[in-house]
């Protein structure tokens, strides 16, 4: 199986700390974050890594090499300029044409997650080859997360990017974790696009649709130097 592991932001609103080190490196628990993310795949089979880069790419590429030391494959792409999470993966299926072939994982590689993979496969497998499915995770302030709507069945209605402090019709907030099917790849457009802003919500308005799930294991988020301080430096 494939994943992206998405590692190429600049972190900017943790620039004291993201001047010398990518954020996905920042250590938790005695590894970089993107390592945690990396023997997440390998837990659930997942043997095919592409990480993209950005930020002071060689320490991330000098770190994880090909990944042979944590029992994976990776490849990587160099981006001059962001191309966006959706962006970055359409790149990918330009520079390895073979990445195309089958359905595959998205991971922000900036967040720390127990996400049972497997539980995404399966309500793929279970829902008539929807588009995609994607992991959602409670969480009480939803101002500035991507949060969803759903109908039957947990298929998204809605998908709201930062609805600010008025909105209160769901608390469920996107993980980052996303299981896809590969002819996604047929609507990303080359450049710069993200899911959220571009991609889901032309999907909730064409077939085949989008599902969710809900997981019960932690995430860790450090967007913030609030969230750094609350998850990662205390």
């Amino acid at each position: 199986m494939k994943a992206v592991i998405l590692a190429a932001g600049k972190g900017e609103r943790l620039k004291e700390i993201t001047g010398e080190i990518p954020k996905p490196m920042i250590p938790f628990n005695g590894k970089p974050i993107l390592e945690h993310n990396i023997l997440l795949c390998k837990k659930y089979g997942v043997d095919e890594i592409y990480i993209n880069t950005h930020h002071l790419s060689d320490l991330i590429k000098n770190y994880f090499k090909d990944g042979s030391d944590f029992g994976v494959k990776i490849y990587y792409s160099f981006e001059d300029e962001l191309l966006g999470t959706s962006g970055a993966v359409k790149n990918f299926s330009n520079l390895y044409p073979e990445f195309g072939g089958e359905n595959f994982f998205v991971i922000y590689g900036d967040n720390i997650s127990n996400c049972n993979l497997t539980e995404l496969k399966n309500k793929y497998d279970l829902s008539n080859n929807p588009a995609g499915v994607i992991a959602f995770h409670h969480r009480e302030d939803v101002a500035q997360s991507g949060v969803a709507e759903f109908g039957e069945n947990n298929r998204i209605l809605k998908f709201i990017e930062k609805p600010g402090t008025e909105y209160k019709n769901s608390n469920w907030v996107n993980a980052g974790v996303y299981y896809l099917n590969k002819n996604i790849l047929n609507i990303l457009p080359t450049g710069f696009s993200d899911f959220g802003k571009d991609i889901f919500p032309r999907l909730l308005v064409e077939n085949p649709p989008l599902y969710g799930v809900f997981i019960k294991e932690d995430l860790i988020a450090i967007d913030t130097p609030e969230l750094y301080k609350k998850n990662i430096k205390n």
